[in-house]
């Protein structure tokens, strides 16, 4: 048996074997949980750097609250970038990963100071979480390491371009600062625009570090422009200078129209009251946080935590990048637990002569599967769905909200499937679309006024519409006169009329001034020329009998026609009346006579035969005598001298198609005698182009390319000035000197028709044409508003009273 010392030295050495056992099991699991050092670089002098302060803190209070069984846990070091820029960003980055080793970095607040840090994060394998950089030029594509825990800006452009469609509005000026986050957007907001069909006229650019007095200035220039509608893209310090100036001079009237971005819209509730009234009726898009109790229970807690850690600031409402920021550390917290923390290092990188700081920081052993960890998250957050996938945020609905006393009131929302709609539970499949304005609540404008602004005005500088006319080659349609004395230019006509008509039909008022084309010294310049005074600046519109055509669009907008369209011809006209003395022969055709006869004598031969049998006693006398009897029966028999039944009911056949043939006869007759039958001469104008013609033209019209592309020689076709030449050249005819056919348009055919109303007639229209319109610049935004009142004018009563009065009655 074993003695009692070895049992003794047996279980000693059991028991250091066990103890040894436990305390390498200790170790490596002291080992495998360890710690993940994450930095941030925040601004602590902005309101949104406090706020993601305060975020990130309870973010992680509460996460490791609820998961206390998590071995690895994050311990955070807060740089202060002081809002010193991107160079004072990156020193903040290159001290965390020098001097504390951290794994990751939550940061920075601005787009520029992200593009240095995501490069210094790229370049160590260290995850780069920024939830307030936004600048769509950011891509994980070139920076894999970045990840941006927030919208891009290029998510809401068509939510934007979607509220000005909506409404109408035809151009708009974007008013940004001159940042990267600024610049960013503008390209993806161009496209969005013009998919919309709107435009930028103008671009605001303002520096960040501008003054009060240059924000004013900018304002200024504004106001000359003609457009009024606005998008606001900048940070809240430059915005809320900008809104101050433009309510002190006069810019949030009811004639502006004043649209947020996210970057103000998102913290629209935590500006001062000042900036708030200054604001009054604008718009803004902002990402939409869906309600939630456990949201509602953390804004209570951070507000109050907020008031602890800030206690001299004004209170702050919770903000969506708040959330964003709280989200971001949750992700990041699961993704440090996925992850084997074994002795997380930085292995050092080759060295390379010459190279900066920035290349001698070491590579982290932990980055690319904490990068993976990070991607592979999906949760529900407070800010709603938290998805990683494709290395920032995807966007689900946008909320439209109106700044209202003081108070950002929600008035509908926006998705890229349903487009602009009023709730969230609203079925927008059964919208009809009858009516033109957008599904949204009720909205208050800038002065306080719920009418929608048209989005333009005449600019300040400019205090009339500036109208050119020209005296026409027909002074019906128009006629420029210059007063001697006052020297005031007045136009009357055909043109004027529809214009001034058109005028009083604006839902607004337009005040004008007539601008004479004669007094630039091109009196005989070319409707081209004329026209082209608009896109030159010299006019802001151009009337006239001006002819929508396709050239013409490429520099200038056309309402619609305001007379009919086409081009015809003029033609003499020729009498076809018949002067014979045989006319009486003409109503019936040779064929029919001869039926009618061959049936007549047809007719006297059964009546004869019919006779004959019942011995009537006046067929008597020789063959011929008794025919010419029977026929004579045809025309004046009786029942005393008809005595067969049948015979009597061949005469009743007989005199019912004689009463047909003798009705239609008298007709026919009367008719000829009576109407004036007037052909033209010439019905094609191929025929004249066969035969050689020669055909005219007004002098500067258009019609002479048109008459060459039909083929028509250069030396067939002659210009003539006024109507009078037009009647005198087709009296001599082509072959004495004269024209077979004028070439022209209808609306000047008719006037010609009305003054010259024997004689001629009109053959066509030959060529299709739009007729005539007024020009006014490019995407101006008066051209849909002057189509329509002139559609109720050619719809309506009143383009025939202009008619009668400038043309004459056509029925006449």
């Amino acid at each position: 048996m074993m003695d009692t010392a070895a049992r003794a030295r047996i279980t000693l050495w059991w028991s250091l074997f066990l103890f040894l056992g436990l305390s390498f099991a200790q170790t490596a699991a002291e080992g495998e949980a360890g710690t993940l050092k994450v930095g941030a670089v925040l601004n602590m002098r902005s309101l949104l750097g406090k706020m993601s302060r305060t975020s990130i803190l309870m973010a992680m209070e509460d996460f490791y609250a609820v998961h206390r069984d998590y071995a690895t846990k994050l311990v955070l070091h807060i740089r202060d970038s002081n809002g010193g820029g991107n160079i004072q960003a990156a020193s903040a980055a290159i001290d965390l990963l020098e001097n504390h080793h951290v794994q990751a970095i939550i940061g920075p607040e601005k787009s520029a100071e992200a593009t240095f840090v995501s490069d210094i994060g790229n370049n160590s394998q260290v995850p780069v979480i920024s939830f307030t950089a936004t600048n769509p030029a950011l891509s994980s594509a070139n920076v894999p390491y970045f990840l941006r825990a927030t919208l891009s800006d290029a998510a809401q452009v068509n939510s934007i371009a979607a509220l000005i469609k909506a409404f109408g509005w035809r151009e708009v000026v974007p008013i940004y600062e001159d940042t990267d986050y600024g610049r960013g957007i503008v390209p993806y907001l161009v496209d969005a625009l013009q998919e919309f069909g709107a435009s930028m006229p103008y671009r605001s650019v303002i520096a960040q570090s501008a003054s009060s007095d240059q924000v004013e200035q900018e304002l200024y220039k504004l106001m000359t422009m003609q457009t009024r509608v606005y998008i606001v893209h900048m940070l809240p310090t430059t915005g809320s200078i900008l809104f101050k100036r433009a309510k002190e001079i006069g810019m949030m009237t009811e004639a502006y129209v004043w649209i947020l971005t996210d970057g103000i819209a998102n913290v629209v509730n935590s500006l001062s009251p000042s900036v708030l009234d200054a604001m009054d009726g604008a718009l803004g898009v902002r990402f939409h946080v869906p309600r939630s109790k456990e949201l509602d229970d953390f804004t209570a807690r951070w507000n109050k935590r907020y008031r602890q850690d800030y206690p001299d600031d004004s209170l702050s409402q919770l903000s969506i990048y708040s959330l964003w920021g709280y989200d971001a550390v949750w992700a990041l917290a699961q993704a440090a637990a996925k992850v084997r923390m074994t002795s997380p290092t930085f292995q050092k990188q080759k060295y390379r002569k010459n190279s900066t700081c920035v290349g001698t920081l070491g590579v982290s052993t932990v980055g690319p599967k904490l990068l993976d960890a990070i991607l592979q998250c999906k949760f529900r957050g407070l800010s709603g769905d938290f998805d990683l996938r494709n290395r920032q945020l995807q966007f689900s609905t946008f909320q439209i909200i109106n700044v209202v006393r003081r108070e950002s009131k929600e008035i509908g929302y926006w998705t890229a499937k349903q487009g602009i709609f009023r709730n969230l539970n609203q079925d927008v499949s059964a919208h009809t679309y009858l009516n033109p304005m957008p599904d949204l609540n009720p909205v208050v404008w800038p002065g306080q006024t719920h009418i929608v602004p048209k989005g333009w005005q005449i600019p300040t500088n400019r205090k009339k519409l500036r109208v050119g006319v020209r005296t026409s080659g027909y002074p019906e349609f128009m006629k420029v006169q210059r007063d001697p004395v006052t020297n005031a230019i007045t136009a009357t006509g055909y043109a004027i009329d529809v214009f001034e008509e058109a005028i009083k039909k604006l839902p607004y008022a337009v005040p004008y001034e007539y601008v004479s084309f004669d007094a630039l010294g091109v009196n005989y310049g070319s409707y081209n020329d004329f026209v082209y005074q608009v896109p030159l600046g010299v006019y802001d519109a151009a009337i006239g009998d001006i002819t929508i055509r396709h050239n013409r669009t490429s520099y200038a907008d056309f309402t619609l026609p305001y007379t009919e369209s086409g081009v015809a011809m003029i033609v003499p006209v020729k009498d076809d009346t018949n002067k014979n003395t045989w006319i009486f022969l003409k109503p019936l055709t040779g064929d029919l006579w001869f039926a009618s006869i061959a049936f007549l004598i047809y007719t006297g031969i059964v009546i004869w035969l019919l006779e004959r049998r019942i011995r009537n006693a006046e067929l008597t006398g020789s063959f011929f005598h008794q025919l010419g009897t029977a026929i004579y029966f045809s025309f004046f028999a009786d029942r005393e001298r008809v005595e067969s039944i049948l015979a009597r009911l061949v005469v009743v056949v007989w005199v019912f198609v004689l009463l047909v043939i003798t009705s239609s006869y008298t007709a026919n007759l009367s008719s000829m005698l009576t109407v004036q039958k007037l052909q033209p001469t010439e019905t094609d104008v191929h025929e004249l182009l066969k035969r050689g013609e020669y055909v005219g033209y007004r002098t500067s019209s258009y019609v002479r390319e048109l008459l060459e592309q039909l083929g028509f020689e250069r030396s067939k076709i002659r210009a003539y000035t006024n109507p009078d030449d037009f009647a005198d050249a087709l009296d001599k005819g082509s072959k004495n000197g004269g024209i077979a056919a004028a070439i022209h348009e209808v609306p000047y055919i008719k006037l010609f028709l009305a003054k010259h109303c024997k004689g001629y007639t009109m053959v066509g229209p030959i060529y299709k044409s739009e007729g005539f319109g007024f020009a006014f610049p490019k995407r101006s935004p008066v051209v849909d508003d002057f189509s329509r009142a002139i559609l109720k004018i050619t719809e309506g009563d009143a383009i025939i009273q202009i008619e009668k009065k400038w043309i004459g009655d056509e029925h006449a």
